[in-house]
């Protein structure tokens, strides 16, 4: 299994994006979940900000895909009894799916589509989350519009998932769109999370495959327990999944590949590894978002080290969980020579 051209072994070592730390904040305890891409000449990144009792979806802006500048909340929490009035964490936009190519916004029926998830309660993945999906026609990715209805929910699936559903993963191919997921198997204990798919003709009925899950985890591995997040891309005639691995101790970045988005083989070894010593990601390096660009790929992940003082934000009490990239190339920072 070749997987030379999705490795990048060179991090930047330092935090693109961190929260606010600012009480009342979206922001106030960490920022999560990146999902990087290309709209109208600009990069953006989608990302999710948690203030210790829900989670919000932001967006951020950059000219060079290194310096970063938080640009709006585009999904808040709501009052009220809708199903995702506690939490709402924005993931993945509908978007060209070419490695090699800038991964821009492209639209279906004339409008931009986001899946999200949502937990049911207040505070960090409380409760059984359900997925939803929502739109928008403005160019600015400002104005979100969310269906009022879930497209899947754990209580219509099978048990590896009846916990509750977590981070998407939106493609189009041929006509068909393909909703990658993870999930797990209880709301509480040490649950077991894999990675699932489900099919839509046009974005409303959704089929789950039927033999689910698609990436499963690997007993006694560095993915003994959790495979999440996956985020999947073209990479010329086949297709590559990237996603993390969990055991309970440290997540980190893996890689499986596939012909045909059903049936994949994982590399058995991480790619992206947590960091040793005073580095920005000793405790997980995981949660990826890869973009290709000017022959570089840049591998975003959220990186997290035991909190320090100083920190802006402290996660769980204990954390600093901050954005951080690896690229396949040195990339030159402020001040290098040149």
């Amino acid at each position: 299994m070749d997987i030379e051209r999705y490795l990048t072994p060179y991090k930047w070592g330092k935090p693109l994006l961190a929260g606010s730390g600012a009480p009342e904040a979206f922001d106030e305890r960490a920022v999560d979940c990146p999902f990087v891409f290309g709209h109208n000449g600009k990069f953006y990144m989608m990302y999710v900000g948690f203030n210790g009792i829900g989670y919000q979806t932001a967006l951020a802006v950059s000219d060079d895909l290194l310096n970063w500048e938080h640009l709006s909340v585009i999904l808040r929490r709501e009052e009220g009894n809708r199903w995702d009035s506690k939490n709402v964490a924005g993931t993945w936009i509908l978007r060209e799916n070419r490695l090699d190519g800038l991964p821009v916004l492209k639209k279906w029926d004339g409008k931009y589509w986001m899946a999200y998830h949502s937990y049911p309660e207040d505070g960090y993945e409380e409760g059984s989350a359900c997925i939803g999906l929502a739109w928008t026609e403005d160019e600015r990715l400002l104005e979100w519009h969310r269906l009022p209805d879930p497209i899947l929910t754990p209580e219509d699936g099978a048990d590896w998932e009846s916990g509750g559903l977590y981070k998407e993963c939106l493609v189009e191919h041929d006509g068909t769109f393909y909703l990658f997921y993870n999930a797990k198997n209880q709301k509480t204990g040490k649950w077991i999370e894999q990675i699932g798919v489900a099919t839509s003709a046009d974005l409303r009925e959704w089929k789950r495959y039927e033999s689910n899950p698609v990436i499963k985890v690997t007993p006694e591995a560095w993915d003994s327990r959790f495979v999440s997040d996956p985020c999947v891309v073209r990479d010329g005639g086949r297709w590559a999944m990237f996603f993390f691995g969990y055991d309970y101790k440290r997540a980190q970045e893996g890689i499986a590949v596939s012909e045909d988005l059903f049936h994949w083989e994982k590399h058995p070894e991480p790619i992206v590894t947590v960091g040793v010593g005073d580095e920005i990601d000793t405790i997980h390096a995981h949660k990826p978002s890869v973009i290709m660009h000017n022959g570089v790929l840049y591998h975003y992940y959220v990186g997290c080290r035991p909190y320090r003082e100083g920190d802006r934000t402290k996660n769980f009490g204990k954390e600093f969980r901050t954005i951080c990239v690896a690229s396949s190339r040195m990339l030159a920072k402020e001040g290098d020579a040149t």
